[in-house]
């Protein structure tokens, strides 16, 4: 009975991890944002003064324009290897304009009632019930409503908190800005330091704890819905640095997928 209970165990915890990277893969490419290269339009909100920060900034030499981001997301968006909504993508890093408050979290409702996010997820919880991830859940139409639900929670507390929360609380802007010149290792370090580094509201560089503190709490929330055997503090590290390294591996898909994106949309007459 135990050793049946060990492999329960083993099962539900890789389940469980599989999902919350799934989940973290995710949440690096669809969280929304404005897009920031539109021409100038009617209604933009005034970015509220600057409070003190709780982390040293570095400047970044970038002026800011000094108004934020409307509310209102533009129609035509990006999308990462033509699918997966790249909202958080700024390609011109020289063009920075800080994002509204409200903003962040019409960005983050957004993310989630996305066709892609919805689809993603169902994708997962299918993939969670074939493998009989969590078998308490059972086989039943009941059994994956319960991981569908599972894995929706995860990918929108975290959406929510590392978009949204986080980023609002510290004045932080939560978009990644793509370097998109230099050597490609060059490009891939600065992509993976990103995760570390964050700009502010103000277009200072400093520590990302939007990205670092923001997937611990929200790995810490799902304890309260997931099953009691994997509430323990390893596996809630474990899905925490998950998150983080998967966001790594994700910046460095957004540094490079605009050279692609260009390559495949190059007129055939070149």
């Amino acid at each position: 009975m135990a050793k049946t209970e060990g492999i329960h165990f083993l099962f539900a915890t890789a389940g469980r991890l599989f999902g919350i990277s799934a989940a973290a893969l995710l949440l690096c490419v669809i969280p929304i944002h404005a897009q920031e290269q539109s021409s100038a339009s009617s209604g933009v909100l005034t970015a509220a003064p600057a409070q003190a920060q709780a982390s040293p900034t570095v400047s970044s030499g970038i002026e800011p324009t000094g108004a934020a981001i409307p509310s209102k997301i533009a129609a035509k968006n990006d999308r990462l290897f033509f699918v997966l909504p790249n909202y958080l993508t700024v390609e011109n890093r020289n063009q920075f304009e800080p994002l509204a408050a409200k903003t962040k979290f019409k960005l983050s409702a957004k993310t989630m009632s996305d066709p892609i996010t919805i689809s993603f997820i169902g994708m997962i919880a299918l993939t969670g019930q074939a493998r009989n991830s969590n078998p308490s859940y059972g086989q039943s139409f009941s059994g994956y409503a319960k991981r569908y639900g599972t894995f929706y929670a995860d990918t929108g507390i975290g959406t929510l908190m590392t978009t949204s929360v986080f980023p609002t609380l510290l004045h932080q802007d939560p978009r990644y800005f793509q370097l998109g010149s230099g050597g490609i290792w060059h490009r891939t370090m600065y992509s993976v330091s990103r995760i570390f580094v964050a700009r502010t509201d103000k277009g200072d560089l400093q520590f990302n704890s939007s990205e670092i503190a923001g997937n611990a709490v929200a790995a810490g929330i799902s304890n309260t819905y997931h099953l009691q055997n994997q509430r323990t503090l390893g596996n809630t590290l474990g899905v925490w640095g998950t998150d983080i390294m998967l966001n790594a591996v994700c910046n460095v898909a957004k540094e490079f997928w605009p050279d692609l994106r260009r390559k495949f949309r190059k007129p055939k007459s070149e």
